[in-house]
């Protein structure tokens, strides 16, 4: 089955929804999902986003913010960029109808997290994710120019490598044309033609075994968009969110977010001390880089699985309030926040790098676009700013669709592209090939390239991951097409792309840590 459109949409986050409903207003969007189109990371986005709002902050001191968590990587016109024209996105989010909490005198209820000077992040509860989902869906299903295909699995863009055309250079000349998707529902991989491809598929959470992320995180947009011969960048920075519920037998990790410490929570080791002014001046705010290395090295001084976060202090009317979901989640385990101290451990949440863009979210590939955390757009430097990755998508969905309407009328679409030829595949014959790979990847990644790393530990993991990437190919070109399979693929990908990324920045920034070994004399 063959469809055209004039925009194909992947994926259906903050980036994608916002997106569709601006170009939707003169042309057709198809919007495909490989879950329901409501699953995606924005629905789990808990703290906020963050916004300049009031006359005591400025867009200057949010910039310096956002450039010292950074660390010196972030791209400067890029970052003014997004918080000049940020406090006009969200105002659009609220005129779509997400309702931000507003204090009892009418203002909104400006929150503060880590590395934030003010208090700027816009909220709903702890599910402003879940809201702003909720908002823009309910414009989206109604809109009569957007047609949502769900459980559509994109399997790799099309672009002339599919036509057998010979492309002269890297990257020059590369046009992207649409997509292969696989509909799981009939099982049918169908062609989906389009002028112009947005690539807006999230992150790669489940690269790692612990992740706050929801199961669909698997870096399908950048995989697809590297194999296409695309530019990525700055994979190495991979964010470990500091806090996620230690309750090991729960994929994914439940997200304690960070909000909870701006509102006077403090990380304790299992003693019951303290910790972080060890490591930084401003404790338990500090920028999520720093709070989860010293966390992680806690753990690994004391031998401990996990460390605490104490609420017990906190005004129990004013936490319910604000953090109704993550009070209920721990009565529903027994824990008691103004009894019992919470248990946290750091789990990767985000990832800073992903598919190079211009100021206008345009790829290095002809027609193609990337929004969202699955693009780089020279925001986040070595370090996202708690709170800033909702702004960036709604930013970039913008201007992305500014450009992309500009154009679209001089783009035909490519008539001579073949259908997805399945000659000679067969189904798999065990499934634990595929589940016990994954495992695998997810291990190699968490032990050997997580929070801290060694060069030692980098060339392990890129070893083992060499041996199950030849595997999974081997099995790939003979196995009948599945969303399980595709994802092993991508995390593959992804999991090379950031230990490869990691093994030439020598030097430790923000995310990226790298354990400098001492040489030791041999005493004669």
């Amino acid at each position: 089955m063959q469809h055209k459109t004039d925009y194909l949409v992947i994926g259906s986050g903050i980036a994608g929804l916002s997106f569709a409903l601006k170009v939707a207003e003169t042309k057709k969007v198809f919007l495909i999902t490989k879950a329901n189109e409501e699953e995606s990371n924005t629905k789990y986005a808990q703290g906020g986003i963050a916004a300049v709002w009031h006359d005591k902050d400025s867009f200057e001191k949010h910039v310096q913010d956002t450039l010292v968590a950074g660390a010196g990587l972030c791209d400067e016109k890029i970052v003014r960029k997004v918080v000049t024209e940020g406090t006009q996105r969200v105002k659009e989010l609220i005129e779509l109808g997400t309702r931000f909490d507003k204090a009892q005198n009418g203002d909104y209820d400006l929150a503060k997290e880590g590395g934030h000077s003010e208090h700027r992040i816009l909220h709903h509860k702890d599910i402003t994710g879940y809201e702003i989902e909720r908002a823009l869906i309910e414009q989206v299903r109604k809109h009569p120019n957007i047609n949502i295909l769900d459980h559509h699995f994109a399997i790799d863009i099309i672009t002339q490598h599919h036509l057998g055309e010979l492309v002269t250079s890297k990257t020059k000349g590369i046009t992207c044309y649409g997509a292969y998707v696989l509909n799981t529902k009939s099982q049918k991989i169908e062609t989906v033609l389009a002028k112009v491809t947005v690539m807006a598929t999230g992150g790669a959470g489940h690269v790692y075994a612990t992740t706050t992320n929801p199961t669909i995180a698997t870096g399908d947009g950048i995989a697809m968009v590297y194999r296409a011969k695309g530019h990525v960048k700055d994979m190495e920075f991979v964010q470990f969110h500091p806090t996620s519920l230690y309750n090991p037998n729960e994929h994914p990790s439940f997200l304690i977010t960070e909000a909870i410490r701006g509102f006077g929570a403090v990380l304790k080791t299992l003693d019951g001390k303290e910790f972080m002014q060890k490591y930084d001046s401003r404790g338990s705010l500090a920028p999520r880089d720093i709070v989860a290395r010293a966390i992680d090295n806690e753990m690994k001084i004391r031998g401990d699985d996990f460390v605490y976060l104490d609420c017990r202090h906190l005004d129990r009317k004013g936490f319910i309030e604000h953090f109704p979901n993550i009070y209920n989640k721990c009565m529903s385990l027994g824990i008691d926040p103004f009894m019992r101290m919470i248990p946290v451990v750091p789990a990767m949440h985000y990832l800073c790098g992903g598919i190079i863009v211009d100021e206008n979210g345009k790829s290095t590939i002809d027609n193609l676009f990337a929004i969202g955390e699955c693009a780089c757009t020279g925001l986040h430097g070595a370090n996202r700013l708690a709170s800033n990755s909702l702004l960036e998508a709604c930013v970039f969905a913008h201007s992305a669709a500014e450009h992309a309407s500009s154009m679209i009328d001089s783009i035909q679409f490519k008539e001579n592209i073949p259908n997805w030829n399945a000659e000679g595949t067969e189904q798999a014959e065990e499934m634990i090939l595929i589940t016990q790979s994954q495992k695998e990847v997810q291990q190699i990644m968490s032990n050997y390239v997580g929070i801290v790393r060694s060069n030692l530990r980098l060339k392990r993991a890129f070893d083992r991951l060499e041996i199950l990437y030849k595997e999974n190919e081997a099995l790939y070109d003979k196995t009948i097409i599945t969303p399980k399979l595709c994802e092993l693929r991508n995390i593959i990908c992804v999991g090379y792309l950031i230990i490869k990324h990691a093994m030439q920045r020598k030097e430790s920034v923000g995310l990226h840590y790298m354990q400098q070994y001492k040489k030791t004399e041999v005493v004669e």
